[in-house]
């Protein structure tokens, strides 16, 4: 089976209106996972860090400048027709406003918001973790 390895950008922010912590989230405009949504990122190519990729992917798709912070997990799960290992790295938005260059829809999501969308099978695996982390940010 093939195997695909990716970055995933958990951008949090806090909300300017509510002060609530938010987590940015994409729904898929192509391809067989067509309408669910997924934390941004995409493919490490060749001779790139998990952390170069994200930086890259966010600017390639969300036209923004983010840093990477720390990994918040490693996720495996297995496609029909291939591996994922996906690199969670919680970011911080360092300048500018995301905008859909690749993207069907956005939303920002709170931790009471965040079960409310369909995500794809390999992203609910770090639902928690993202959770843990709005939360905790919260307080």
């Amino acid at each position: 089976m093939k195997t695909i390895t990716v970055s995933g950008a958990i951008i949090i922010r806090t909300n300017p209106d509510t002060h609530q912590k938010e987590v940015f989230a994409t729904q898929r405009g192509y391809g067989d996972w067509k309408g669910w949504w997924e934390i941004p990122g995409g493919k490490i190519e060749s001779g790139e860090t998990p952390e170069e990729c994200i930086v890259r992917e966010i600017r390639e798709e969300l036209a923004m400048e983010v840093k990477a912070e720390e990994t918040i997990a490693i996720v495996d799960y297995d496609y029909p027709a291939f591996h994922l290992t996906m690199h969670c790295i919680l970011c911080t938005i360092v300048n500018g406003q995301p905008k859909l260059l690749e993207h069907q829809s956005a939303q920002w999501l709170t931790a009471e918001t965040l079960t409310e969308i369909t995500w794809l099978p390999a992203d609910k695996l770090i639902l928690k973790q993202i959770n843990d982390l709005l939360v905790c940010e919260a307080n």
